[in-house]
């Protein structure tokens, strides 16, 4: 069942996104090589207790996990796109990371995402990271009342496909609130003028998955979690918490 926020319970989950954002800014800051994502990942939780905030990916387990994620933070480095998990691997000079991160605040949820190159990136990253950042401002852009889901997933795609990149299918965006996932979901496809009509009040996790090359097929990492390009190209990740509002998109996860 799709619940829509009040004005005052989106203002609740505008005070969690910006413990989410606050989180990733640290992390961003603190990105560079030598830099282990353990590392990365004790940053990100101590901005979460400096705010009384709880992390939200850690312990969770949906249903195709073998074990509980076991980090605050996601980390994905070169051709890993989504879910990796935060281990004693050092960044190097060029490596592409994308960090997600997901707080509850006073029982209201936050989820954002982030990719950018460790160090000078290489021209190709940095304008996979640049397609994914303007297919998420094109999602955020499609979130206004009576349009439909179907034109967020389209408005994604297009700018996925002028950039030359892979959509993995199955994995997207979601509904959020008072939990991490909720409906409805929000694939990175769709067709314009189909789908749920979006009303005010609906508040979405809208987060574009790129792969560069075209060839969105994934397979899974022997950790359970981590999902890596079948074409071993590298793979970015951006997301924002979006409410839908009689004024337009209302992004919650920025400082």
């Amino acid at each position: 069942m799709v619940e829509l926020k009040t004005t005052s319970e989106i203002e609740a989950m505008r005070q969690a996104g910006r413990v989410v954002a606050a989180a990733l800014q640290a992390v961003r800051e603190r990105v560079a090589p030598g830099v282990s994502l353990l590392e990365l990942d004790a940053v990100a939780a101590a901005v979460m207790d400096e705010h009384a905030a709880k992390p939200a990916f850690l312990h969770y387990r949906p249903h195709f996990a073998p074990t509980p994620f076991p980090a605050v933070i996601c980390t994905s480095v070169n051709d890993v796109i989504v879910h990796g998990i935060p281990t004693r691997r050092r960044l190097e000079q060029g490596d592409l990371l994308s960090v997600d991160c997901g707080v509850y605040l006073d029982g209201w949820a936050g989820d954002a995402a982030f990719s950018m190159t460790v160090g000078a990136g290489r021209a190709e990253d940095l304008e996979l990271i640049e397609t994914a950042e303007a297919a998420l401002a094109a999602g955020i852009a499609a979130a206004v009342p009576g349009a439909r889901l179907g034109d967020v997933g389209h408005a994604i795609a297009q700018v996925a496909a002028r950039g030359g990149c892979g959509v993995p299918d199955g994995f997207g965006g979601h509904g959020i609130g008072r939990h991490m996932h909720e409906d409805p979901s929000v694939p990175n496809r769709g067709r314009p003028g189909r789908g749920m009509v979006m009303r005010p009040g609906l508040v979405l996790a809208i987060e574009p998955m790129l792969v560069a090359g075209g060839d969105g097929r994934y397979h899974e990492l022997a950790d359970g979690w981590s999902l890596a390009s079948v074409s071993g190209r590298r793979a970015v990740h951006a997301e924002h918490t979006v409410a839908v509002t009689e004024q337009g998109p209302l992004v919650l996860t920025s400082l």
